[in-house]
């Protein structure tokens, strides 16, 4: 043990000499950067699996035994954990029905009061979504005492649905829809009727913090939880670096709890083959110290035709647990390589939206490519000066570099004829985190406060080279394959943009009789500055400098201990756009556009499973051109009904899902013909359902399966060009037995098991895209 402890920290301190290569936001040698971070995750790994595994007892039991798994984390030892008594998590149960001896135990969920050492919220029962999720600045609430919607799927979810990206990870929730194809460079999404992460600044938060996460695509190699928070958040959150409004997607990383050895082989449709590696390790008399490395290489064909991918990803997070002390440092690196990605698709004017093919035809050239690299880096840290005060502060960036070649189909008549140009877009994205701030508690009379105050700072740079490739020609039902065409790369790339955002907020929880009622106030002063440079040229065209003061109000009121009723009103923020050149007031910067939802709803916990049903209203004004002037003169409205369930019905049924019922209008517009129309992209209604259910006669086995629906869309604020509703049917198995005393766990999944063509979603500048051909997902896990 003394020479892996050595290794140990060998690996580790080179890693953190690397943090200054992701922080300095270099945009040269990214791929050197990669290959170099990529190869000492895999050199730790093998060290961390060498050292350790000779170590690690066998089952007693022989081959037909398999221990029960947990995710508890170390005993702690901490005496800071008064302080969160107050927002502690009630236990919830899940266990499963008894198991035959000597048959393999399903994996079961820590059963805890309060978030565990590695500050992960415990697994509600069914395990597929955790008892809370954290809400920017008010931090890990419980789901029971929050003024908001919110879901946070678990690890156990993700790798159960075998979800690769957090596209995947999302299918079930009914309040989201993708709104990018399968098999595409970029993870979009509609919350609520408003896009998330159509931008190139990237919208994904990490540890509740924008400008870490990867800027397109999220995989779930590096993921312990994804939470969706529902409805805007710019008090909680901060402006969304895009100004999406929809909702915040929050990932919550892989942290290193029990020991774990974890090895992962996996295939999917056409010929793709891949794995995955997770290890983790404590150190320390008292644990204190904790690795966690998690990766994967996968490459191969897709099941679309002349499409194939190749990734690679890298993590590791290390950690420091003290008794007033603590301290978290994460580095990623994941490489994305297509060929032939697939692209969304524009509607000529006037035309309705053609019949969609068969998800597996692809008119992307086969010489058509993308390759994107991310890296990213943050290092957080808490001090308790008291049981009651805690200080806090983060750092944290990333880079991004993407060189793709490829063009934007136009669809010209109801045949399904296509032209394209294919363009080189060379971009480089480099982003940068600092925030800092107080938590406290503390009593007046018979109220008690949780104050939190944060002061935080985000900017970003964007550099950009385009040039343009010849006019190719094809057709939807019948690619055709256009002589081959090259990238002309011209060296340099200018600034296109840049912008920093800077944020004072405070927020104050109060409640009375033993949190019954729980009132949420805050407020965040949000300034944004950004410059706009001509493209390909470099020459500043605009600048931006405004402020807004945004605030949050919530109320929570529990009758009983399984019953909320809850309400809130909170604005989204969003900069405002700059008058175009065809406008009279060319250059003009407009106010940031506020969003406003107001929302109330019930939740009601049955022990054993939950439900929420929430109404919301969500308004938000946007820019147009009218009578040759821009301005803020239009408004999109959306309302809805929202219903959620999760947990087990039965201790052998699982479900998931629900459906929103979504009423979108233009309530503002200079084009009065357009006015009470469909926003673009917004359904009247998403449903999703999933199911898991424990075969009682056979030990091991379990069956899934999932429906999902999504109502009409419209491609254009007209409403003239209509994508009709589509629904989908996935199902799989997965089974888990031990081998050679190893707990092993195969699992099978069938997507679009029906072969459906549709088109699947619309983004908000009229995009839309097709749906998934069927597609094969086969894995085995094994756990050292």
């Amino acid at each position: 043990m003394v020479v892996a402890g050595r290794a140990w920290c060998h690996f580790t301190l080179g890693d953190v000499l690397l943090t200054r290569d992701f922080l300095g936001m270099r945009r040269a040698g990214e791929v050197g950067t990669v290959a170099r971070f990529g190869a000492k995750l895999l050199g730790g790994v093998a060290l961390l699996a060498w050292f350790e595994l000779p170590a690690q007892s066998q089952t007693p039991q022989g081959v037909n035994s398999l221990p029960p798994v947990t995710v508890d984390a170390p005993t702690q030892r901490s005496l800071r954990r008064a302080p969160t008594s107050r927002n502690a998590v009630p236990v919830r149960s899940t266990s499963r029905r008894p198991t035959a001896p000597g048959a393999p135990q399903a994996e079961t969920v820590a059963v805890q009061s309060k978030p565990s050492q590695s500050g992960i919220v415990p697994a509600f029962a069914g395990g597929q979504v955790a008892q809370g999720a954290r809400l920017g600045l008010l931090g890990n609430t419980d789901t029971m005492k929050s003024p908001f919607n919110v879901t946070s799927y678990t690890d156990k979810f993700i790798r159960d649905q075998q979800a690769a990206t957090a596209a995947d990870a999302l299918i079930l929730d009914p309040s989201v829809r993708s709104s990018h194809p399968t098999g595409g460079v970029l993870d979009s999404f509609n919350i609520r009727g408003f896009p998330i992460n159509e931008g190139n600044n990237g919208e994904f938060a990490f540890e509740g913090l924008y400008g870490i996460a990867p800027t397109y695509r999220i995989f779930t190699d590096y993921v312990e939880r994804i939470e969706v928070l529902k409805g805007p958040s710019a008090a909680l959150s901060g402006i969304a670096p895009n100004g999406g409004v929809g909702g915040v997607i929050n990932v919550v990383p892989k942290r290193a709890g029990d020991d774990l050895t974890r090895f992962t082989v996996d295939y999917g449709s056409a010929a793709r083959f891949g794995g995955h590696w997770d290890v983790a390790r404590r150190y320390g008399d008292s644990k204190e110290w904790g690795v966690r490395a998690s990766g994967s290489v996968r490459d191969g064909d897709t099941p679309i035709d002349r499409q194939s991918e190749a990734t690679g990803v890298g993590s590791l997070a290390l950690d420091y647990q003290g008794e007033r002390f603590r301290s978290w440092l994460y580095l990623i690196a994941q490489t994305d390589r297509f060929d032939a990605p697939s692209r969304p698709f524009l509607m000529a004017p006037g035309l309705q939206v053609p019949k969609a093919p068969d998800g597996r035809l692809n008119v992307t050239q086969p010489w058509e490519w993308s390759h994107i690299n991310d890296q990213s880096a943050l290092l957080r840290t808490e001090y308790d000066l008291s049981d009651q005060v805690t200080l806090f502060a983060d750092v944290g960036g990333s880079r991004t570099n993407v060189e793709r070649f490829f063009g934007l189909p136009t669809i010209i008549n109801t045949s399904g004829d296509t032209t394209s140009t294919p363009q080189f877009f060379g971009l480089s994205v480099d982003r940068t985190t600092y925030d800092g701030g107080v938590r406290g508690r503390f009593d007046t009379g018979f109220v008690h406060h949780a104050v939190a105050f944060q002061a935080s700072f985000y900017q970003d740079a964007l550099y950009r080279r385009l040039t343009n490739g010849s006019l190719v020609t094809s057709n939807i039902y019948n690619p055709i394959v256009a002589p081959t065409q090259f990238a002309n790369e011209i060296s340099g790339r200018p600034r296109l943009s840049d912008s920093e955002l800077t944020g004072l907020s405070i927020a104050d929880t109060l409640s009375v009789l033993d949190e019954r009622v729980l009132l949420t106030l805050g407020v965040r002063r949000q300034g944004i500055e950004a410059n706009n440079y001509l493209s390909n040229v470099g020459t500043l065209t605009s600048s931006y400098d405004k402020s807004a003061t945004t605030p949050v109000v919530g109320l929570v009121i529990r009758p009983r201990d399984n019953v909320s009723l809850y309400a809130n009103y909170i604005e989204g923020l969003s900069r405002g756009d700059v008058a175009p050149q065809a406008a009279s007031n060319f250059g003009e910067v407009l106010p940031p556009y506020i969003a406003k939802q107001y929302e109330a709803g019930i939740k009601v916990d049955f022990g054993r499973f939950a439900t929420t049903v929430s109404a919301f209203q969500i308004s938000k004004a946007s820019g147009e051109l009218s009578a040759g002037r821009f301005a803020a003169t239009a408004e999109q409205q959306v309302r809805g009904l929202e219903f959620n369930v999760y947990g087990e019905l039965m201790p052998d049924v699982r479900v998931l899902g629900g459906f929103s019922l979504l009423d979108g209008t233009l309530t503002k517009t200079a084009v009065a013909a357009n006015l009470g129309n469909t926003p673009i992209g917004v359904p009247n209604i998403q449903a999703n359902i999933g199911a898991e259910w424990d075969l009682p006669w056979m030990r091991g086995l379990t069956l899934n399966g999932a429906v999902i629906y999504t109502g009409k869309q419209f491609v254009d604020t007209a409403n003239k060009q209509p994508i009709p509703d589509w629904t989908r049917l996935d199902l799989g198995a997965r089974y888990t037995t031990a081998i050679n005393g190893r707990k092993t766990t195969f699992r099978a999944n069938v997507q679009n098991v029906t072969g459906t063509t549709y088109w699947s979603s619309v983004a908000s500048f009229g995009t839309f895209f097709l749906g998934a051909p069927r597609t094969y997902l086969l894995s085995m896990t094994v756990d050292m």
